[in-house]
């Protein structure tokens, strides 16, 4: 049985980043993120659930969605799976916290706060080089300048992470360690090296839920078990239909070099279509 929470989970994720009382560790992990970048020192959680800003627009919903004091703003996610438009629901998230500014009156200037999105990822990123993190800003195509520093994406690809403990080097890549690992682990590693590790510890142990936490997250955990299977049920289904085409385009393509031979020794157009099962328009091209 499991010791520590599985963070692939909803209510295991939003325990350990998404809780008032453990804000710290979200507060850790951004700095180790964004080291030699930034040093938040305090996050405010803002409602998950912006509301549309007029009728018929879409409502949004995010994971984990904070301010620091400085008012920049934090999108955090875990995705398990690979969704359609994955990156283009990324821009849409982003570009609706950074319109969301907009203030009415003649007095407001634009002065927008930057806007961060930070994507764990339990799945590689299609159409993308495989690498543990993607750093996306707005930039000079040429000179690689960059424009603005209002809206950035973080991409972190898991299963692009293949370290062992004692190879991990930064603090970043300990936090990465411990969430991809958790569910196996039978104790924290690098408590000795960060406080927040030990504290880390307290919160993911299982054993310390209470029983509404404990029902709430076996619920979470079956959701994500299920997604699992479903997601390896469509991924044989695609593997078997590729093979079953595979093969019949092997047999298709045995027929026609049957008929070909067929039709050079002079067989009849009726007989070759009783051997191959091609039409005559097909048996006329070859």
């Amino acid at each position: 049985m499991a010791k520590f929470i599985n963070p692939f989970t909803d209510v295991g994720f939003k325990k350990i980043f998404g809780q008032e009382v453990s804000k710290d560790l979200l507060i850790d992990f951004l700095n180790d993120l964004l080291v030699d970048e930034k040093s938040i020192t305090d996050i405010t959680f803002l409602d998950k659930e912006v509301l549309p800003e007029y009728m018929g627009d879409r409502g949004v919903i995010y994971d984990i969605y904070c301010t620091t004091e400085s008012g920049e703003q934090f999108i955090v996610e875990m995705q398990n799976r690979q969704q359609v438009n994955f990156r283009e629901r990324a821009l849409y998230y982003l570009s609706h916290a950074v319109s969301r500014q907009g203030e009415k009156g003649a007095d407001w200037r634009f002065n927008l706060k930057a806007v961060y999105g930070v994507f764990f990822m339990n799945f590689r990123l299609e159409d993308m080089p495989h690498k543990l993190r993607t750093d996306i800003v707005l930039s000079d195509r040429d000179t690689h300048e960059q424009f603005s520093d209002k809206l950035r994406f973080i991409f972190i690809e898991l299963p692009s992470f293949t370290k062992e403990e004692e190879e991990c080097v930064t603090d970043f890549e300990r936090w990465i360690y411990v969430l991809k690992n958790m569910e196996t682990l039978n104790r924290m590693p690098f408590k000795a090296r960060k406080s927040v590790f030990e504290k880390l510890e307290k919160i993911v142990d299982i054993a310390s839920l209470s029983k509404e936490e404990r029902m709430k997250y076996d619920e979470s955990i079956k959701v994500y078990r299920d997604s699992l299977v479903t997601m390896e049920f469509a991924e044989q289904k695609g593997r078997a239909e590729g093979l079953a085409e595979g093969m019949a385009k092997g047999k298709a393509e045995e027929r026609r070099i049957i008929a070909g031979q067929l039709k050079r020794m002079g067989m009849s157009f009726d007989a070759i279509r009783e051997v191959t099962g091609l039409s005559d328009s097909e048996i006329d091209k070859l």
